[in-house]
Protein backbone atom coordinates (compact mmCIF):
# COMPACT_ATOMS: atom_id res chain seq x y z
CA UNK A 1 0.00 0.00 0.00
CA UNK A 2 1.18 3.31 -0.81
CA UNK A 3 1.40 6.10 1.48
CA UNK A 4 1.03 9.81 0.97
CA UNK A 5 5.04 10.49 1.30
CA UNK A 6 5.50 8.42 -1.30
CA UNK A 7 5.89 9.51 -4.82
CA UNK A 8 3.63 7.51 -7.43
CA UNK A 9 6.22 6.29 -9.82
CA UNK A 10 4.26 6.46 -13.66
CA UNK A 11 5.45 4.55 -16.37
CA UNK A 12 4.36 3.88 -19.97
CA UNK A 13 0.46 3.02 -21.29
CA UNK A 14 0.61 -1.02 -22.38
CA UNK A 15 0.20 -0.93 -26.00
CA UNK A 16 -3.00 -3.13 -25.60
CA UNK A 17 -4.81 -4.04 -21.88
CA UNK A 18 -8.00 -4.61 -21.10
CA UNK A 19 -9.88 -2.37 -18.54
CA UNK A 20 -9.56 -4.66 -15.78
CA UNK A 21 -5.69 -5.41 -16.65
CA UNK A 22 -5.77 -1.84 -16.07
CA UNK A 23 -7.41 -1.91 -13.07
CA UNK A 24 -4.92 -4.29 -12.19
CA UNK A 25 -1.63 -3.11 -13.16
CA UNK A 26 0.07 -2.57 -9.99
CA UNK A 27 -0.63 -5.80 -8.51
CA UNK A 28 0.55 -6.85 -12.38
CA UNK A 29 3.67 -5.20 -12.20
CA UNK A 30 3.99 -6.44 -8.56
CA UNK A 31 3.05 -9.86 -9.43
CA UNK A 32 6.04 -9.93 -12.54
CA UNK A 33 8.75 -7.88 -10.25
CA UNK A 34 8.63 -10.52 -7.53
CA UNK A 35 8.52 -13.84 -9.94
CA UNK A 36 10.67 -12.74 -12.94
CA UNK A 37 13.81 -15.02 -13.41
CA UNK A 38 15.83 -11.67 -13.91
CA UNK A 39 17.32 -10.82 -10.40
CA UNK A 40 16.26 -6.78 -9.65
CA UNK A 41 16.20 -4.69 -6.34
CA UNK A 42 14.79 -1.23 -6.39
CA UNK A 43 16.70 0.94 -3.85
CA UNK A 44 15.06 4.44 -2.41
CA UNK A 45 17.09 7.79 -4.18
CA UNK A 46 15.95 9.42 -1.42
CA UNK A 47 17.60 7.51 0.93
CA UNK A 48 21.17 9.01 2.22
CA UNK A 49 22.62 5.70 1.67
CA UNK A 50 21.07 4.37 -1.47
CA UNK A 51 18.40 1.41 1.22
CA UNK A 52 17.07 -1.37 -1.00
CA UNK A 53 13.18 -1.18 -0.49
CA UNK A 54 12.86 -4.13 -2.80
CA UNK A 55 14.07 -7.50 -3.84
CA UNK A 56 12.64 -10.08 -5.72
CA UNK A 57 13.06 -13.86 -5.35
CA UNK A 58 15.53 -14.40 -8.23
CA UNK A 59 18.01 -11.61 -6.32
CA UNK A 60 17.45 -13.82 -3.24
CA UNK A 61 18.08 -17.06 -4.99
CA UNK A 62 21.22 -15.63 -6.65
CA UNK A 63 22.79 -14.22 -3.45
CA UNK A 64 21.76 -16.68 -1.05
CA UNK A 65 20.56 -13.85 1.43
CA UNK A 66 17.24 -13.91 2.83
CA UNK A 67 14.80 -10.91 2.27
CA UNK A 68 15.13 -10.02 5.98
CA UNK A 69 19.17 -9.47 5.01
CA UNK A 70 18.84 -7.73 2.17
CA UNK A 71 16.04 -5.09 2.97
CA UNK A 72 17.51 -1.63 4.16
CA UNK A 73 20.67 -2.48 3.09
CA UNK A 74 23.50 -0.69 0.37
CA UNK A 75 24.41 -2.79 -2.73
CA UNK A 76 27.74 -2.16 -1.97
CA UNK A 77 26.94 -5.44 0.83
CA UNK A 78 27.74 -8.04 -2.39
CA UNK A 79 31.29 -6.38 -3.16
CA UNK A 80 34.34 -8.39 -1.43
CA UNK A 81 37.74 -8.61 -1.34
CA UNK A 82 38.76 -8.70 -5.26
CA UNK A 83 35.85 -6.30 -6.50
CA UNK A 84 37.59 -3.32 -8.95
CA UNK A 85 36.99 0.04 -7.32
CA UNK A 86 37.24 1.62 -11.01
CA UNK A 87 33.93 -0.42 -11.52
CA UNK A 88 32.71 0.63 -8.40
CA UNK A 89 33.42 3.94 -9.40
CA UNK A 90 31.36 3.68 -12.47
CA UNK A 91 28.38 2.67 -10.71
CA UNK A 92 29.04 5.71 -8.09
CA UNK A 93 28.99 8.34 -11.11
CA UNK A 94 25.95 6.70 -12.38
CA UNK A 95 24.26 7.18 -9.43
CA UNK A 96 25.74 10.97 -8.96
CA UNK A 97 24.37 11.72 -12.64
CA UNK A 98 21.28 10.12 -12.63
CA UNK A 99 21.92 7.93 -15.45
CA UNK A 100 21.34 4.53 -16.96
CA UNK A 101 24.08 2.40 -16.92
CA UNK A 102 25.33 -1.26 -17.80
CA UNK A 103 28.61 -2.73 -15.59
CA UNK A 104 30.48 -5.74 -15.30
CA UNK A 105 31.55 -5.90 -11.50
CA UNK A 106 32.43 -8.43 -9.53
CA UNK A 107 30.25 -9.61 -6.67
CA UNK A 108 29.97 -12.51 -3.92
CA UNK A 109 27.30 -14.79 -2.71
CA UNK A 110 26.46 -15.26 1.40
CA UNK A 111 28.65 -18.25 1.29
CA UNK A 112 31.52 -16.29 -0.31
CA UNK A 113 31.60 -17.47 -3.95
CA UNK A 114 32.26 -15.05 -6.32
CA UNK A 115 30.66 -14.07 -9.42
CA UNK A 116 30.42 -11.73 -12.30
CA UNK A 117 27.24 -9.50 -11.97
CA UNK A 118 26.25 -7.44 -15.36
CA UNK A 119 24.54 -5.16 -13.60
CA UNK A 120 21.93 -2.37 -15.02
CA UNK A 121 20.95 1.05 -13.43
CA UNK A 122 18.34 2.60 -14.41
CA UNK A 123 16.46 5.70 -12.77
CA UNK A 124 12.73 5.48 -11.86
CA UNK A 125 11.41 9.52 -11.93
CA UNK A 126 8.35 10.43 -10.21
CA UNK A 127 5.64 13.14 -10.96
CA UNK A 128 7.93 16.09 -10.81
CA UNK A 129 10.57 14.41 -12.60
CA UNK A 130 12.76 14.19 -9.55
CA UNK A 131 14.68 10.21 -9.50
CA UNK A 132 12.74 8.43 -6.42
CA UNK A 133 14.03 5.58 -7.16
CA UNK A 134 16.80 3.23 -8.53
CA UNK A 135 16.25 0.11 -10.46
CA UNK A 136 18.94 -2.64 -10.44
CA UNK A 137 18.73 -5.83 -12.40
CA UNK A 138 21.68 -8.27 -12.21
CA UNK A 139 22.70 -10.66 -14.47
CA UNK A 140 25.21 -13.66 -13.75
CA UNK A 141 27.72 -13.73 -16.47
CA UNK A 142 30.40 -15.68 -14.35
CA UNK A 143 30.34 -19.14 -16.70
CA UNK A 144 30.18 -16.71 -20.32
CA UNK A 145 33.49 -15.22 -18.64
CA UNK A 146 35.84 -18.18 -17.69
CA UNK A 147 35.27 -19.14 -21.59
CA UNK A 148 36.35 -15.84 -22.34
CA UNK A 149 40.13 -16.12 -21.96
CA UNK A 150 42.73 -13.55 -22.06
CA UNK A 151 44.02 -15.50 -25.39
CA UNK A 152 40.26 -15.26 -27.07
CA UNK A 153 39.89 -11.91 -25.79
CA UNK A 154 43.06 -10.58 -27.68
CA UNK A 155 42.43 -12.96 -30.70
CA UNK A 156 39.00 -10.91 -31.23
CA UNK A 157 40.83 -7.49 -30.52
CA UNK A 158 43.61 -8.31 -33.39
CA UNK A 159 40.72 -8.73 -35.89
CA UNK A 160 38.82 -5.50 -35.08
CA UNK A 161 41.95 -3.42 -35.16
CA UNK A 162 42.54 -1.86 -38.16
CA UNK A 163 45.72 -1.97 -40.21
CA UNK A 164 45.97 1.77 -39.62
CA UNK A 165 46.63 1.64 -36.11
CA UNK A 166 49.20 -1.30 -35.36
CA UNK A 167 50.59 0.52 -32.61
CA UNK A 168 47.73 -0.64 -30.59
CA UNK A 169 49.14 -4.03 -30.32
CA UNK A 170 52.62 -2.35 -28.73
CA UNK A 171 49.88 -0.59 -26.60
CA UNK A 172 47.93 -4.20 -25.62
CA UNK A 173 51.12 -5.77 -24.82
CA UNK A 174 52.08 -3.22 -22.36
CA UNK A 175 48.95 -4.00 -20.43
CA UNK A 176 49.40 -7.72 -20.48
CA UNK A 177 52.69 -7.51 -19.58
CA UNK A 178 52.55 -4.66 -17.04
CA UNK A 179 49.48 -5.77 -15.10
CA UNK A 180 50.07 -7.55 -12.11
CA UNK A 181 47.83 -9.57 -9.73
CA UNK A 182 48.17 -12.99 -7.67
CA UNK A 183 44.31 -12.79 -8.19
CA UNK A 184 43.27 -14.23 -11.77
CA UNK A 185 40.22 -12.04 -11.41
CA UNK A 186 42.13 -8.99 -10.68
CA UNK A 187 44.41 -9.17 -13.21
CA UNK A 188 41.17 -10.29 -15.71
CA UNK A 189 39.36 -7.36 -14.31
CA UNK A 190 42.22 -4.73 -14.58
CA UNK A 191 43.13 -5.68 -18.47
CA UNK A 192 39.34 -5.67 -19.62
CA UNK A 193 39.19 -2.58 -18.56
CA UNK A 194 41.67 -1.03 -20.49
CA UNK A 195 41.19 -2.88 -23.57
CA UNK A 196 37.60 -1.18 -22.79
CA UNK A 197 39.36 2.09 -22.73
CA UNK A 198 41.50 1.37 -26.06
CA UNK A 199 38.02 0.53 -27.93
CA UNK A 200 36.53 3.90 -26.76
CA UNK A 201 39.36 5.56 -28.90
CA UNK A 202 38.65 3.03 -31.18
CA UNK A 203 35.20 3.98 -31.92
CA UNK A 204 36.23 7.67 -32.07
CA UNK A 205 39.06 6.57 -34.84
CA UNK A 206 36.16 4.59 -36.68
CA UNK A 207 33.89 7.66 -36.24
CA UNK A 208 36.24 9.62 -37.89
CA UNK A 209 37.26 7.74 -40.54
CA UNK A 210 40.53 6.54 -39.23
CA UNK A 211 42.33 9.90 -39.78
CA UNK A 212 42.82 12.80 -36.92
CA UNK A 213 40.49 13.51 -33.56
CA UNK A 214 39.99 15.98 -31.61
CA UNK A 215 42.26 15.91 -28.23
CA UNK A 216 39.14 17.49 -26.60
CA UNK A 217 36.99 14.27 -27.57
CA UNK A 218 39.74 12.06 -26.30
CA UNK A 219 39.95 13.15 -23.23
CA UNK A 220 35.71 13.46 -22.35
CA UNK A 221 35.30 10.19 -23.47
CA UNK A 222 37.79 8.85 -21.27
CA UNK A 223 36.92 11.16 -18.31
CA UNK A 224 33.10 10.87 -18.86
CA UNK A 225 33.50 7.11 -18.09
CA UNK A 226 34.42 8.41 -13.84
CA UNK A 227 32.08 11.56 -13.56
CA UNK A 228 31.69 14.74 -15.82
CA UNK A 229 30.08 17.32 -13.61
CA UNK A 230 33.09 17.12 -11.67
CA UNK A 231 35.33 17.76 -14.68
CA UNK A 232 36.39 21.13 -16.18
CA UNK A 233 38.05 20.37 -19.93
CA UNK A 234 38.98 23.48 -21.90
CA UNK A 235 42.37 24.19 -24.20
CA UNK A 236 42.05 25.33 -27.88
CA UNK A 237 41.34 22.90 -30.38
CA UNK A 238 43.94 20.65 -31.53
CA UNK A 239 44.10 17.35 -33.80
CA UNK A 240 45.56 14.19 -32.66
CA UNK A 241 46.82 11.97 -36.35
CA UNK A 242 45.63 8.46 -35.76
CA UNK A 243 48.20 6.39 -34.80
CA UNK A 244 48.49 8.81 -31.64
CA UNK A 245 45.01 9.00 -30.78
CA UNK A 246 44.97 5.14 -29.16
CA UNK A 247 47.97 5.85 -26.57
CA UNK A 248 46.87 9.31 -25.67
CA UNK A 249 43.27 7.89 -24.64
CA UNK A 250 44.82 5.07 -22.75
CA UNK A 251 46.76 7.61 -20.65
CA UNK A 252 43.66 9.92 -20.16
CA UNK A 253 42.12 6.29 -18.87
CA UNK A 254 45.14 5.89 -16.05
CA UNK A 255 44.67 9.37 -14.94
CA UNK A 256 40.94 9.32 -14.62
CA UNK A 257 40.79 5.98 -12.83
CA UNK A 258 43.36 6.85 -10.47
CA UNK A 259 41.69 10.30 -9.51
CA UNK A 260 37.90 8.06 -9.51
CA UNK A 261 39.72 5.70 -6.79
CA UNK A 262 41.93 7.07 -5.07
CA UNK A 263 41.98 11.12 -5.92
CA UNK A 264 39.79 14.29 -6.06
CA UNK A 265 36.59 11.93 -8.17
CA UNK A 266 36.82 9.58 -5.32
CA UNK A 267 34.96 12.65 -3.11
CA UNK A 268 31.72 14.58 -4.03
CA UNK A 269 33.08 17.96 -3.23
CA UNK A 270 36.33 17.01 -5.48
CA UNK A 271 37.28 18.48 -8.94
CA UNK A 272 39.63 18.41 -11.97
CA UNK A 273 40.46 20.82 -14.46
CA UNK A 274 42.15 19.44 -17.50
CA UNK A 275 43.87 22.29 -20.17
CA UNK A 276 46.76 22.17 -23.20
CA UNK A 277 48.45 24.08 -25.27
CA UNK A 278 50.24 23.38 -28.33
CA UNK A 279 54.07 23.75 -28.53
CA UNK A 280 56.11 23.23 -31.55
CA UNK A 281 54.79 19.52 -32.81
CA UNK A 282 53.53 18.51 -29.56
CA UNK A 283 51.85 19.78 -26.62
CA UNK A 284 51.50 20.82 -22.89
CA UNK A 285 48.71 18.78 -20.87
CA UNK A 286 48.05 19.88 -17.03
CA UNK A 287 45.85 17.70 -15.51
CA UNK A 288 45.01 19.46 -11.53
CA UNK A 289 43.23 17.66 -8.91
CA UNK A 290 41.34 19.66 -6.05
CA UNK A 291 39.30 18.61 -2.79
CA UNK A 292 40.67 14.93 -2.84
CA UNK A 293 41.95 12.95 0.02
CA UNK A 294 45.85 13.67 0.67
CA UNK A 295 47.82 11.50 -1.84
CA UNK A 296 49.80 8.62 -0.60
CA UNK A 297 53.27 7.92 -1.91
CA UNK A 298 52.19 4.49 -2.59
CA UNK A 299 49.57 5.93 -4.85
CA UNK A 300 52.53 7.01 -7.63
CA UNK A 301 54.15 2.94 -7.42
CA UNK A 302 51.27 1.49 -9.06
CA UNK A 303 50.43 -0.51 -12.28
CA UNK A 304 49.14 2.74 -13.55
CA UNK A 305 51.89 4.44 -13.38
CA UNK A 306 53.97 1.88 -14.76
CA UNK A 307 51.80 2.05 -17.41
CA UNK A 308 51.73 5.89 -17.76
CA UNK A 309 55.17 6.12 -18.30
CA UNK A 310 55.36 3.64 -20.90
CA UNK A 311 53.17 4.98 -23.39
CA UNK A 312 54.08 8.83 -22.72
CA UNK A 313 57.24 8.59 -22.21
CA UNK A 314 58.22 5.15 -24.11
CA UNK A 315 55.74 5.29 -26.80
CA UNK A 316 54.96 8.94 -27.34
CA UNK A 317 58.39 10.31 -26.04
CA UNK A 318 57.10 12.92 -23.80
CA UNK A 319 58.00 12.81 -20.10
CA UNK A 320 55.97 13.67 -17.18
CA UNK A 321 56.11 15.91 -13.92
CA UNK A 322 54.03 14.71 -11.33
CA UNK A 323 53.25 17.29 -7.75
CA UNK A 324 51.50 16.11 -4.70
CA UNK A 325 49.52 18.38 -2.51
CA UNK A 326 47.24 18.84 0.15
CA UNK A 327 43.93 19.13 -2.79
CA UNK A 328 45.31 16.72 -4.94
CA UNK A 329 47.53 15.22 -7.98
CA UNK A 330 49.31 18.26 -10.17
CA UNK A 331 50.57 16.79 -13.72
CA UNK A 332 52.11 18.64 -16.29
CA UNK A 333 52.89 16.27 -19.72
CA UNK A 334 54.85 17.59 -22.23
CA UNK A 335 54.37 15.78 -25.77
CA UNK A 336 57.53 17.58 -27.39
CA UNK A 337 56.72 15.16 -30.61
CA UNK A 338 54.55 13.00 -32.23
CA UNK A 339 56.47 12.06 -35.61
CA UNK A 340 57.97 9.17 -33.68
CA UNK A 341 54.33 7.95 -33.71
CA UNK A 342 53.14 9.40 -36.73
CA UNK A 343 52.60 12.69 -37.76
CA UNK A 344 52.62 15.97 -35.65
CA UNK A 345 49.68 17.76 -33.43
CA UNK A 346 48.04 20.25 -35.73
CA UNK A 347 45.22 23.22 -34.92
CA UNK A 348 41.61 22.74 -36.77
CA UNK A 349 41.65 25.06 -39.22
Amino acid sequence: MRTDDRPEIHGDIPAAASEQGMADRKELASFAFQRTRMPMVVADAREPDMRIVLANDAFVELTGYCAEEIIGRNCRFLQGPDTSPVAVAEIRAAIAQRRDATIEILNYKKDGTPFWNQLHLSALRDEAGAVAYFFASQVDVTELRRVQTLEEAEHRLLLEVDHRTKNVLAIVDSIVRLSKSENSAAYSASVKQRVQALSRTHMLLAESGWQEVSLESIIRTQVAVFGGDQVDVQGPEIMVPAPSVQPLGLAVHELAANAAVHGSLSRGKGTLSIDWRKEGNGLVLHWNEEGGPVPAERHGHGFGTVLLGAVVEKQLGGSIHRTWGNGGLQLRIELPSLDRVGGGLRHKP
